[in-house]
């Protein structure tokens, strides 16, 4: 645990310019306050404030002071790459003038979310495989949709020529203490995947948002646009981000019985029951724009039914094979644009659930899912993830569940806007329609 006189120290020998408060809003877009390291002190004392009617579902312009709290051990040097250098950063938590947390806050949503379990005597672990995709810029830097290469699945250079812009993002994401298991060329052109080591819930929430601001930024030197948007190319594959998570307690995996069916635990059952039941409900902060929909179709890998299974991959909830420490179970129809402090606060509370009311999950489905013939379907009673974004929300808007977890006035600001979004996607006329229909009628 850092103190406060470590983090001066550290800056003094590292020779910091600048650090960047960071904070995420409640669209999972990362913003940042920037302070000469003058104003370090007064940070570390929890005295810098911010214009918080300025940012996406915090608060009314009457009510705009908020105060920024660093986050001690989110304290890291920027590594001198050609940007940011001397430069530090500090992840934050919002607070309101009258020194209380504020519930408009993504980070605040998920501590809660963690407390709940560590009150059930668990900690929560979460794995992230986030995808995105590599484009060309054009000639005022602007990003095109033209792909860097024609590679699929695990190539390598010459074919993969995005190798080189990933291992400098390998790099710098280590330098900056990032465990990195592996990184590849994904299914699509020009799509990538890296993958971090588990963590606890709150500090992999926080990575996930400091990974995507350095893929971007290191593709960026490479002349390259880095995209985290669900499906940005249509008739190839999306991104996904699936997240593995796990409980431990008294410092074992939760999940794991060695006498158990298939050697997982009861409470093991009860958190993927938990997941099944609420799947629907947490579909719009787990897929939270119109373009999320375009990646949940069959197809292209992405689940569509609520459905768990082993090594079937076709399912909503897959169990790997490993067992003892590595039990985990991952859900697989998140995408990287989602806020992961919502999402993961949102598939914990849906876990714990399961726990709570000591649900039972469905049977496996371990055939192809996307090949089976309706009867087969209906035989399991598979029910269908939302197909748009306005579906998801209604869905949501009926769960006691998610606007508990998310609080109020998330909750709210959230529906709020993301109906704006649709309403503002349901007017557009689109090149689909104009080809479609301009010579036709």
């Amino acid at each position: 645990m850092l103190k406060r006189e470590d983090i001066i120290a550290m800056a003094k020998d590292a020779k910091v310019e600048f650090i960047r408060l960071q904070f995420t809003d409640i669209l999972g877009v990362m913003k940042n306050v920037a302070i000469t390291v003058s104003q370090l002190e007064k940070a570390l004392d929890n005295e810098l404030m911010f214009d918080g009617s300025s940012i996406d579902g915090f608060v009314r312009i009457e009510e705009s002071d908020m105060y920024l709290y660093p986050d001690y051990n989110t304290w890291s040097i920027v590594p001198s790459t050609g940007f940011d250098n001397h430069t530090a950063r500090m992840i934050c938590d919002i607070y309101t003038d009258s020194g209380e947390p504020f519930v408009g806050d993504p980070r605040y949503v998920l501590r809660r979310a963690i407390a709940e379990a560590a009150e059930m005597g668990f900690t929560v672990n979460m794995g992230p495989e986030a995808e995105f995709f590599l484009f060309h810029t054009d000639e005022k830097g602007r990003p095109t949709l033209e792909t860097n290469d024609q590679a699929s699945y695990f190539d390598l250079a010459p074919v993969d020529l995005g190798e080189a812009a990933r291992r400098d993002m390998v790099l710098y994401l280590e330098s900056i203490g990032f465990e990195i298991e592996a990184s590849h060329h994904e299914v699509a052109p020009g799509q990538h995947e890296i993958d971090f080591k588990y963590m606890d819930a709150l500090k992999t929430a926080d990575y996930v948002q400091i990974f995507k601001y350095v893929v971007r930024r290191v593709a960026q030197r490479h002349g390259l646009h880095a995209t985290f948007m669900p499906k940005p190319v249509f008739g190839i594959a999306g991104s996904g981000m699936h997240v593995n998570q796990s409980l431990t307690k008294d410092g074992k995996n939760a999940f794991y019985d060695p006498n158990g069916v298939n050697g997982l635990s009861t409470t093991a059952y009860q958190y993927l029951a938990g997941l099944l039941r609420h799947a629907r409900a947490l579909t719009a902060i787990t897929n939270c724009t119109v373009n999320s929909y375009k990646r949940l179709v069959s197809g292209y890998e992405a689940p569509v039914y609520v459905a768990w299974a082993g090594k079937n991959r076709s399912p909503l909830v897959r169990v790997p094979a490993k067992r003892g420490n590595s039990t985990r179970m991952e859900l697989r129809s998140p995408d990287p644009a989602c806020n992961p402090y919502l999402a993961f606060a949102a598939m914990i509370r849906a876990g714990l659930d399961g726990i709570k009311k000591q649900l039972t999950p469905p049977d496996p489905v371990e055939l192809n899912i996307f090949h089976m013939s309706e009867a087969q379907r209906n035989d399991y009673n598979l029910e269908l993830l939302p197909s748009s974004l306005a579906e998801a929300i209604e869905i949501m808007r009926k769960s006691e569940l998610m606007r508990d977890t998310l609080g109020d006035h998330i909750f709210n600001c959230f529906i709020e806007n993301k109906l704006q979004e649709w309403d503002d996607y349901r007017i557009q006329v689109t090149d689909w329609e104009m080809e479609r229909y301009l010579n036709k009628f």
